[in-house]
């Protein structure tokens, strides 16, 4: 009879390395794009607003100036 040694079982272990990140640069980038669009409607508002108290200063002189001639020519027809 053969004699048969008995061999020691082999254990393998797989490790799995699993690599993240993906998620966070996706976030990142997001928030970077929400700030980038906030951030534009923000200075188109401001501008919006800017150009409006400017059309309303140019009314309330050219409303001034109407006035001023008005007083004038109310002066004029009353001396005549």
């Amino acid at each position: 009879m053969a004699d048969y040694q008995e061999r020691p079982a082999t254990t393998t272990t797989t490790v799995i390395e699993k690599r993240s990140g993906g998620g966070m640069t996706f976030a990142i980038l997001l928030l970077v794009i929400v700030v980038a669009v906030a951030a534009f409607f923000l200075v188109s508002s401001e501008t919006s607003n800017d150009n409006a108290v400017t059309s309303a200063a140019t009314e309330v002189g050219q409303a001034a100036s109407d006035v001023g001639d008005a007083a004038k020519d109310a002066v004029d027809t009353k001396g005549e």
